[in-house]
């Protein structure tokens, strides 16, 4: 009888020890639906608030996640451990997790992030390949994401959870072609990775835009995957045709030894890339091949706009003099994003960040001014930029989005 009271006794305490426990809003699958407050005290219940961050940290891309995560940083910074929200700091973080730049990888973090980790959204992926692998777990689980670099019109048509901060395929194509077109060049020819979902959404909206305008493709040569490293026999055969510039859409692994091998082949033609030319590993895996490579980019750390100025100085400063390429300014602005849906939302549940990023409008960024439209993609410009003899590059012009 003594064991059956002291049973009964200890059941009672962890049940009471179970009602008095507030469940934060933000973690678990239920995250999306529930908002929690402390009646008693007025508070809210909410422990920590988590914000995933999905991004290569190692493999071939890791050159992109390192930039990504010092982004991210750079909000890190600025928020000091805490969000201020309608007068309440909640402390907030940031766990990073690499995906190595595979679709598998993509999935399987983006499993870990909502299930187990309980985020109440996400940045990242970069990639289009990942950002379309993945973005359905985190549609289907209600989950907000913002990607960064993933530029392919696909990603956002996934579901309405899914945002990025980056223009799209169609725009950053249209541009390249309306760049090379303005410039005097009336032939093109191209190589991508038609492996890619990147490549091949950039190079598709780049020849219809091309041949708009006008332009002709005189030769289009394809390889597959992103381990290959000799492209001489696809270069050989572009430069028979003697195009009037050569385009390249690939991704940061890939690019760079193309230039350099395009320029080894014979190829004395201006080449143009696409927003993944914008770092300074480029340069330094091309050679002197890279002079007066233009490419096509989502930011100019040379802008004198004042939140440009303001996250480039910072940037510099906490980064040992690193200077920001597109790859962070676009994950500060993707997280920036998710913060301010916090700060605004009505609820800290999923379903309303996700609700509160869909009304963001003319909102301050180092790009410029964003509006997130009816495709959960934001209405923001472009810039060309071009490396000089030294392996740096510089600001030539700016594209409004109309």
């Amino acid at each position: 009888m003594r064991k059956y009271l002291s049973l009964v006794l200890a059941l009672c305490m962890a049940f009471g020890m179970f009602a008095c426990t507030s469940t934060p809003a933000t973690t678990g699958p239920a995250a999306k639906d529930t908002a929690t407050t402390d009646t008693a005290a007025g508070a809210p219940a909410v422990e920590t608030l988590k914000i995933g961050v999905v991004c290569p940290i190692s493999g071939t891309s890791a050159i992109a996640g390192k930039y990504i995560t010092h982004g991210v940083e750079v909000v890190e910074q600025e928020l000091g451990g805490k969000i201020n929200i309608k007068g309440t700091d909640y402390p907030v973080q940031f766990i990073y997790m690499d995906n190595e730049a595979s679709e598998e990888k993509t999935t399987n973090v983006f499993q870990k992030l909502i299930e187990e980790e309980g985020v109440i959204a996400i940045v990242g992926p970069d990639m289009s390949k990942c950002a379309l692998a993945a973005g359905s777990i985190a549609q289907n689980a209600g989950c907000p994401v913002v990607c960064t670099f993933a530029t392919n019109t696909a990603v956002t048509e996934i579901g309405d959870y899914i945002f990025r901060a980056c223009f799209i395929d169609p725009f950053q194509g249209q541009v390249a072609a309306t760049y090379c077109w303005n410039t005097g060049y009336k032939t093109a020819a191209i190589l991508f990775n038609n492996a890619d979902a990147y490549a091949t959404g950039l190079t598709d909206a780049f020849i219809s835009s091309f041949k708009a305008l006008g332009g002709t493709i005189v030769a289009s040569e394809e390889y597959s995957g992103s381990d290959v490293k000799d492209y001489n026999v696809q270069l050989t055969k572009l430069a028979a045709n003697n195009p009037e510039c050569l385009f390249l859409p690939n991704l940061l692994g890939e690019m760079p030894l193309q230039i350099q091998q395009a320029r080894a082949v014979g190829m004395t033609c201006p080449i143009v890339c696409g927003d993944s030319a914008d770092t300074p590993e480029v340069a330094s895996v091309a050679g002197a091949a890279v002079e007066g490579v233009v490419y096509v980019s989502a930011f100019s750390a040379e802008s004198t706009a004042d939140a440009a100025v303001k996250f480039v100085q910072a940037y510099i400063a906490q980064h040992d003099g690193e200077s920001p390429n597109s790859n962070a300014e676009l994950a500060y602005e993707a997280t920036k994003m998710v913060v301010y849906a916090l700060q605004n939302a009505p609820e800290l549940t999923r379903t309303s960040v996700r609700d509160t990023l869909a009304t963001i409008s003319n909102l301050e960024l180092p790009s410029g001014l964003i509006t997130v439209g009816a495709d959960r993609n934001p209405i923001k410009g472009a810039v060309i930029m071009e490396y000089d003899a030294a392996g740096v590059s510089h600001f030539v012009t700016a594209v409004n989005p109309s």
